[in-house]
């Protein structure tokens, strides 16, 4: 009954969900609670690190062009639109903030495409540097041994106008600092350029079509287990990777993040042009 249910629905069909959705975010209802991810800062906005101080809020599009009018989403007349800024190695982020009451499997699946500004009349298939997604991760208060656990992937589209097609991973951050004078904030950018790895046979050629304004939305599907904070499996499109080499960023819980369960997208540009990810929509589940 409850995949006749499912498959029912066009706007569920195309996803494969765990026992309980946790939420369904159509962009032709609104931002549906993604954000801009601000960056920690006490007293004065001037004391966010530079990382966080670049991203901008994400928008709701129809993703206009010059050629043939708009796209629309792949389900509605509306995407999630994240954008850069236009300048090489610029990056942005959308953020979604929820806790959990279960610890058990969640599955985060998404239906997304990606393209630069169409400034020019040339493909510009290296003009996007990367599209990813992450997590944020901490256990329960009372947990012994408590962690703040952030799996990241990304995929690596270009760099320095060479096409690389790939997938990759970090699991070093960037060291915290202390953010004003009270000893109570602390920040990192753990989107920093440096420490990617590698996803063992993480080489993927995505969908890329031939004018810069056309688009292909592309299938993604992540599952992990918030009982032992680890990767389970990893599909993109009709890849499926082996996820036995990947490691999360780790790090000691912080003072005042119990339970989190945050999601994040995040796009960033290999000139001095705008990147552009679009989110058609977004299925996260579990198995409780």
């Amino acid at each position: 009954m409850r995949v006749a249910l499912l498959r029912a629905d066009p706007k569920l069909s195309r996803f494969d969900p765990l026992p309980r959705i946790i939420s369904h975010d159509a962009f032709a209802d609104g931002h549906c609670g993604w954000s801009q991810l601000v960056g920690n800062y006490e007293d004065d906005l001037d004391t966010m690190l530079p990382g966080y101080a670049q991203h901008t809020s994400a928008m709701l599009s129809t993703l206009a062009h010059w050629d043939a009018g708009s796209h629309g989403g792949m389900g509605s007349s509306y995407a999630l639109k994240i954008a850069t800024r236009p300048r090489k190695g610029a990056q942005n982020v959308a953020i979604k903030r929820h806790t959990f009451r279960h610890r058990g499997k969640i599955r985060f699946e998404t239906y997304f495409t990606f393209k630069p500004e169409a400034a020019e009349l040339k493909l510009s298939e290296t003009d996007v540097r990367s599209i990813g997604f992450l997590f944020d991760l901490q256990a329960g208060d009372t947990d012994a041994g408590a962690e703040r656990v952030m799996p990241h992937l990304r995929f690596l589209n270009a760099l320095d106008g060479k096409h690389v097609q790939k997938w990759q991973f970090k699991h070093r951050t960037t060291e915290f600092k202390p953010i004003g004078k009270t000893d109570k904030t602390l920040s990192h950018y753990h989107l920093a350029p440096d420490d990617w790895e590698d996803l063992p046979g993480g080489t993927q050629r995505l969908c890329y079509n031939e004018i810069p304004t056309k688009v292909n939305w592309t299938y993604l599907r992540f599952d992990f287990d918030l009982d032992t904070m680890k990767a389970l499996d990893f599909q993109c499109n009709d890849r499926v990777f082996d996820m036995s080499g990947f490691e999360s960023i780790r790090m000691p819980a912080m003072k005042n993040l119990w339970c989190m369960l945050n999601f994040a997208l995040f796009a960033e540009t290999d000139t001095d042009r705008r990147a552009f990810l679009y989110v058609d929509s977004v299925c996260i589940s579990g198995d409780f």
